[in-house]
């Protein structure tokens, strides 16, 4: 078995790296020599390119592993998705949820625009990191004292954002596992709190913050919930590379950010009792195995497909090229130049694919139950992972 996924993966991985390092090269000079004299020029140009390497992975969602991804939301809010800056926030449900994100961005339109809260160690991911780095994507150390100004500063920088965006904001702070899971229920139990059944006490400074500083410029929240039926298995980066489907729920309710209250207290409250609301909603998920309302076509567009031929086709002669003019195979330095390059490719794979897995991510501890922030309780001690 691990051979056979390892044949299968490794083709994929060379198209993946290989192409990514070119799309890093375009965007490392588009940063040098456009962005100092344009910013709103380099972040129209890099939205294009980063998409080049991004529908690759769309496509292994869409196309090579088949998964099917069903959107509930109403009609008005559906026309809207690509067309709006928004705050979006989401439960943390499976190892690929920022990927569901990056689909439904690219169906709606503003896949190279897309933003997110991330933690600082993402940003040294090979590509894919690099790739977020000079997309201007927001980086943490999860330290307040660190990254309030951190966070400040780059929600500020978006107020002249060229194009629609959506920001990505995990506000539980780390993916969903069942040991997390029963010690946010212990801590909710001891301090009072409505004792969570599917998600995690969401941590809302992050959140205040981001409402804080873009309510003037975005005039939507989509508040996301992401849910597995029953019968699918959930998704996750291995999986997607050896092909295997599974079926994703993803419910999108949009708020007027204007409507959210001006205190920050009551902003906080407002997310708490978002996540209440999203705890209930995925009960009657769990009783119905579906969201139940209005579900909406987003079809599979064929863009990434057609990327990824491209992608190929230029990989496959380029390749061809460099075997023939440096012989690769008629030595035994030629060989072994390859097999060291297949070997780094397949181990930045699993890099990739490790870095993507909540069951390798440190259970949650109990908090103090002194608020951490000064303004609510957290709910559980995050790990480091996301």
């Amino acid at each position: 078995m691990a051979i056979a996924a390892a044949i299968v993966i490794v083709p994929l991985g060379v198209l993946f790296f290989i192409s990514g390092l070119v799309v890093n090269f375009i965007q490392a000079v588009c940063f040098v020599l456009i962005r100092p004299f344009s910013k709103s020029a380099y972040r129209r140009i890099n939205r294009e390119v980063a998409e080049l390497l991004w529908l690759e992975l769309v496509w292994l969602v869409d196309w090579w592993a088949g998964v099917k991804i069903e959107v509930y939301t109403d009609s008005e809010t559906f026309k809207l998705m690509g067309k709006e800056h928004a705050l979006v926030i989401s439960n943390h449900k499976s190892d690929i949820d920022w990927l569901v994100g990056w689909v439904l961005a690219q169906r709606s339109g503003c896949l190279g625009s897309t933003l997110a809260v991330m933690k600082k160690s993402s940003k040294l991911l090979p590509v894919i990191g690099w790739s977020m780095w000079f997309s201007e994507y927001l980086f943490l150390e999860r330290s307040w004292a660190k990254d309030e100004s951190t966070l400040k500063s780059g929600l500020q920088r978006l107020r002249d954002f060229p194009r629609p965006f959506w920001l990505a904001l995990f506000v539980e702070g780390t993916r969903f596992t069942q040991a997390k899971l029963l010690a946010a229920q212990e801590y909710a139990s001891s301090t009072g709190l409505p004792i969570p059944r599917n998600v995690l006490i969401p941590r809302t400074k992050g959140f205040v913050t981001a409402v804080s500083h873009m309510r003037s410029f975005v005039p939507a929240i989509y508040d996301v919930t992401v849910a597995i039926p029953k019968a699918s298995p959930a998704p996750t980066m291995l999986r997607l590379f050896k092909g295997q489907s599974s079926v994703v729920h993803v419910h999108l309710k949009r708020h007027v950010m204007k409507d959210l209250p001006e205190n920050d207290d009551a902003v906080a409250q407002w997310c708490r009792d978002a996540f209440v609301a999203k705890d209930e909603l995925l009960d009657r998920h769990i009783a119905e195995n579906s969201f139940g309302e209005q579900l909406q076509d987003t079809g599979r567009p064929v863009k990434s497909l057609l990327v990824v031929c491209s992608w190929a086709i230029l990989l496959l002669l380029g390749s061809m090229k460099v075997i023939q003019h440096y012989s690769l195979f008629s030595s035994w330095k030629g060989v072994t130049f390859s097999a060291v390059a297949l070997a780094v490719v397949t181990i930045l794979m699993q890099i990739l694919i490790q870095f993507s897995q909540s069951e390798r991510s440190t259970p949650a501890k109990i908090a103090p139950s002194k608020s951490r922030n000064g303004i609510e309780p957290s709910g559980v001690k995050q790990d480091k992972r996301q």
